[in-house]
């Protein structure tokens, strides 16, 4: 979320920290006795973990507390309103058994300020269109720790690779260096061993429940994982283009028909040749359309392209 935080602080900044803070009010307490006095509540632990995001230093909460300490306040009281700040420790017991999903909303509330400002408009691209780059992140992975909601891969010499991996929608723009992330979706043990099983099937959980909430003229772009069938067919009947990778060794039909299409002259090609100083570039294009997406009687037909630049 730093992209975003950077992108709306000159804007809403007071705003976004507070659609945070009433966010964190209503996480679940898994402490026992939650009724009764707790030192710590789970707003100031979630808004401690986050002030280190925001800040974006690791020593952040302890120079913290030793600022309390020598000045009695800290940055921490005044920037986001923490009462009392937890140890790493305590954040961990606080935070680790929150679903987190429960952070879902705020990604949708970002999003919306961000249209109702005008501030998306910064990345639109040709006609007002807006491009969400998809992908998937493993941000964990051992071969000993583990727990029941790691996917599991096996190794060689009978290990097992433990792992947790999310897919992340961005909307990215040639125009910026930052992005605006959306809601995230967690991939589970369910959705398959394999990579390519487990991450499409968790890209198709996401757009049944969030794509719906992005603007009319949004395209997508993923890798050659993406350039699937069942995948583009499900965005196409969400009336939603995609410009996704196409590796040869994946679509041998689609470059068959290429070759076949070359040999008669109906590939379009377009070479354009630039000057860089002492440097000559050269940007060959290729096109055609309409070639199959897969070897099937119901295969999907696309546009194929190709840049190569020398």
């Amino acid at each position: 979320m730093i992209d975003t935080v950077e992108t709306i602080t000159s804007f809403t900044q007071s705003n976004f920290i507070g659609q945070i803070k009433q966010a964190f009010e209503n996480l679940p307490d898994a402490r026992s006795g939650n009724g009764v006095y707790q030192k710590y509540a789970m707003p100031d632990a979630a808004l401690s973990a986050f002030s280190v995001f925001f800040m974006q230093s690791p020593s952040f909460l302890d120079d913290q507390k030793t600022m309390e300490k020598e000045r009695g306040k800290n940055n921490a009281q005044s920037l986001f309103g923490i009462h009392l700040i937890p140890s790493a420790n305590q954040l961990r017991n606080l935070l680790d058994p929150v679903p987190a999903e429960t952070l879902s909303p705020i990604y949708r509330e970002i999003f919306r300020g961000l249209q109702q400002s005008g501030k998306i408009n910064e990345f639109h691209v040709l006609d007002k269109t807006v491009l969400v780059a998809i992908d998937g992140v493993e941000y964990f992975s051992s071969q000993t720790i583990h727990c029941d909601c790691c996917s599991m891969q096996s190794l060689k010499k009978g290990k097992i690779h433990y792992s947790h991996v999310s897919v992340t929608p961005v909307i990215v723009s040639p125009k910026q260096s930052s992005v605006i992330p959306l809601v995230p979706e967690f991939i589970t043990p369910q959705d398959g061993s394999e990579k390519q099983d487990y991450e499409l099937a968790a890209s198709k959980r996401w757009l049944e429940k969030d794509a719906k909430g992005l603007p009319e003229n949004t395209t997508f772009l993923g890798d050659d994982l993406y350039c699937k069938q069942p995948f583009c067919e499900q965005l196409r009947q969400m009336k939603k283009p995609f410009i996704l990778v196409c590796k040869l060794d994946s679509h041998k039909t689609l470059y068959e028909w290429v070759d076949d299409f070359e040999r008669l002259s109906k590939v379009e090609n377009i070479i354009i040749n630039e000057s860089k100083g002492k440097k000559k570039v050269k940007k060959h294009d290729r096109f055609v359309n309409p070639v199959p997406l897969r070897d099937t009687d119901d295969a999907l037909f696309v546009n194929w392209c190709e840049l190569t630049i020398t």
